[in-house]
């Protein structure tokens, strides 16, 4: 078969180093349309992306040609160095280490989208690691809660 045909639908879900509350509502949406850039150019699809000041759901249509961490790692740096060089925040900004990613079926992705799009809804009521550790459990994936936001040294 001379072609490669897929559907990846995949919710990613990282935060600000130390869950620090940083990003700025003045500068959010500016964020939100450089990061769905660099997706874009990478040859990805942005389905949606929201978040509030200390993380951000990014849900995508994800390409083959591209491994998960490899994107994440490009959208992180690059969104990094651009909110430095924008000097949105005192002193330095970076991402937390790692990420957490979820996929879901065609069907899913109305329900995925709202979620994503009334994070500051949704966070009147629950914490983000609360919604993390939620998520976790609703996809089985075992985790230990102490290393759950923090470097294992």
């Amino acid at each position: 078969m001379p072609n490669t045909y897929t559907q990846i639908h995949i919710q990613t879900v990282f935060a600000v180093e130390n869950r620090m509350s940083l990003i700025n509502k003045g500068w959010r949406e500016d964020l939100y349309r450089y990061m769905t850039a660099i997706v874009q150019n990478r040859g990805h699809k942005v389905l949606a992306i929201g978040g509030v000041s200390d993380h951000v759901h990014l849900l995508l249509g994800l390409r083959p040609n591209e491994a998960l961490s490899q994107l994440m790692m490009f959208l992180k740096r690059d969104s990094t160095n651009w909110i430095n060089k924008s000097r949105f925040v005192r002193g330095k900004f970076s991402w937390q280490t790692g990420f957490g990613a979820f996929s879901y079926s065609k069907e899913q992705i109305p329900r995925v989208c709202n979620y994503i799009m009334s994070q500051e809804e949704h966070h009147r009521k629950r914490t983000f690691q609360e919604e993390y550790e939620e998520m976790l459990k609703e996809f089985n994936i075992i985790y230990d809660s102490r290393y759950l936001f923090h470097a294992v040294s």
